[in-house]
């Protein structure tokens, strides 16, 4: 059977993208391979979620991936958005102020014993996640940092990839991409670490597959113990097919499958490629996202307008303000007086007439200012009320834009 290949159905209240939107994955329910069922199930999941008052989040992309979480089931992917957005705003006071604001500072020494980071990307363009659960040694971490802020971190990187990385790799590639690749290593993995190992993962999975549905796109795990794949093979029989085909259960000897994936350039030197980024693959966050021809100031920052940055703004305008009367005191002498070449005549004429009292002669120039009322800057008119509103009116675009 054929899949529908059609213009996605996008809805010009929700659907500001400034990237491709149409998946190259041709599986039915992805953008752009959408049936007519499909479409009218968008917008009766739209729907009903306004009428309960939701606004945000309601762009078609974004309503899809949680419909295909829930095979197009409505109730059940209605249910599932709710209970997220009831979870975005719980959790560590709310995620859209979280990823905002939260620093990770203790990021080099929590590495140290657990790195999970984010890097380039694999040959269809998609960002690369590696994660080392070898070496992870929770008793050493709760040293430097909590449980709750390893997940705020995990949380603030999932935000992340939802928008700056995937929208910049899509514009990179010139297509909708929506997935991770993932490479998890359990080297140094044994029968000592696995309950502390599996305890922090059932926490963290139950993050990503509850509130952060279809971003897997193929997941490697590479050095996996002995036992590791009959264990899998037994739980796999409770997944989604589409799920399974994702997965990869590889040895110590993974380098060819691994490769046939991921570009050598891309992949950092210890797992057999080529990368070896100054101060360290797992924090240079290398990728499309940092190209300037690819990377957009993600839309949580503009629509927060990012509260420094307006502190910043409105100093800058106020010392232009301040430096551009200093400059204009210099040629002033009262009030209200002239500036450039007007104040120069204004001078002149002065000047003269001074010459003509020394002659008794009488003055009848009114005073500099005299008889006006305020007068406009003609280098900027209106300035004491333009130039607040120009300041505002920057911030104004960066929020809206």
């Amino acid at each position: 059977m054929s899949l529908p290949d059609r213009p996605v159905p996008l809805d010009e209240k929700y659907d500001h993208y400034d990237y491709p939107t149409k998946s190259p994955v041709e599986l039915s329910g992805h953008p752009g391979h959408t049936t007519e069922e499909q479409d009218a199930k968008l917008a009766q999941l739209r729907m009903m979620l306004e009428q309960e008052g939701y606004k945000d989040r309601l762009d078609t992309l974004t309503l899809l991936r949680f419909l295909r979480a829930r095979k197009f089931d409505v109730n059940l992917s209605k249910q599932m958005f709710v209970d997220c957005e009831k979870w975005r705003t719980s959790f560590q006071g709310g995620v859209d102020e979280l990823v905002q604001h939260f620093d990770y500072k203790e990021r080099p020494e929590v590495f140290k014993f657990y790195p999970q980071y984010y890097h380039k990307t694999d040959k269809d363009g998609r960002p690369l996640y590696i994660e080392q659960l070898g070496k992870i040694d929770l008793t050493a971490m709760n040293k430097v940092t909590t449980g709750d802020r390893m997940l705020s971190n995990l949380v603030v990187e999932y935000e992340k990839v939802a928008d700056p990385r995937l929208p910049a790799c899509s514009r990179k590639m010139g297509q909708l991409l929506e997935t991770c690749c993932s490479i998890i290593d359990m080297k140094g993995v044994g029968l000592t670490k696995a309950p502390s190992v599996y305890g922090y993962l059932q926490q963290a999975s139950g993050i990503s597959q509850n509130y952060y549905p279809e971003r897997l796109g193929k997941l490697y795990v590479i050095n996996a113990p002995w036992g590791f794949s009959g264990v899998f093979s037994v739980v796999k029989k409770f997944l989604d097919p589409v799920t399974v085909n994702k997965i990869h259960i590889l040895g110590g000897s993974y380098d060819r499958e691994l490769l046939a994936q991921v570009p050598k350039e891309n992949l950092p030197k210890m797992f057999g490629g080529d990368c070896d980024c100054q101060g360290g693959c797992m924090f240079s966050d290398d990728g499309p996202w940092q190209d300037p021809e690819f990377a957009r100031p993600p839309r949580w920052a503009k629509k927060a307008g990012l509260e420094d940055e307006q502190a910043q703004t409105n100093k800058q305008a106020e010392e232009a303000l301040h430096d551009k009367q200093n400059a204009e005191g210099n040629v002033q002498t009262n009030t209200g007086a002239a500036s450039g070449p007007e104040a120069a005549k204004e001078m002149e004429q002065q000047h003269q007439e001074d010459v003509n009292a020394q002659h008794g002669h009488g003055s009848k120039r009114p005073q500099m200012g005299a008889g006006k009322s305020e007068q406009a800057d003609p280098l900027n008119p209106g300035a004491d009320h333009g130039q607040k509103t120009a300041a505002k009116g920057g911030i104004d675009e960066r929020v809206d834009g």
